[in-house]
């Protein structure tokens, strides 16, 4: 059994940067590809941004150059550097995790951009 927190939203302004972290904990063999979507409101969640164990990544074309996945597998954590930020990008971003070869999901965080 896995459990996904997420930390690090907030209120920013366009053009700013925020980062995002999900710490995994629980009984945890293995954690395979780690990601982060998002959801904004009246739309479907998307994803952003997910990295393999190994270290590949890829991202959504609307966050390329602005947007950087990691991860520290010694702490069982991901990450998400966001930069040049846009009123877009203003949605609830989750973490989402596979352990021990089960689907996980964080509880969400709030970001929201002005303009």
């Amino acid at each position: 059994q896995g459990q996904l927190v997420e930390s690090g939203g907030g209120l920013v302004q366009a053009g700013g940067s925020l980062r995002l972290s999900c710490a995994a904990s629980g009984s945890i063999i293995v954690i395979n590809t780690m990601g982060w979507y998002r959801q904004a409101p009246g739309k479907q969640r998307e994803m952003v941004a997910r990295i393999t164990r190994g270290g590949s990544t890829n991202y959504a074309d609307s966050v390329k150059g602005r947007f950087t996945i990691s991860r520290d597998n010694a702490k069982n954590t991901v990450y998400l550097q966001m930069n040049s930020l846009k009123p877009e990008d203003t949605a609830v971003y989750y973490c989402n995790a596979l352990i021990n070869w089960s689907d996980y999901w964080g509880q969400g965080t709030q970001v929201t951009v002005s303009s």
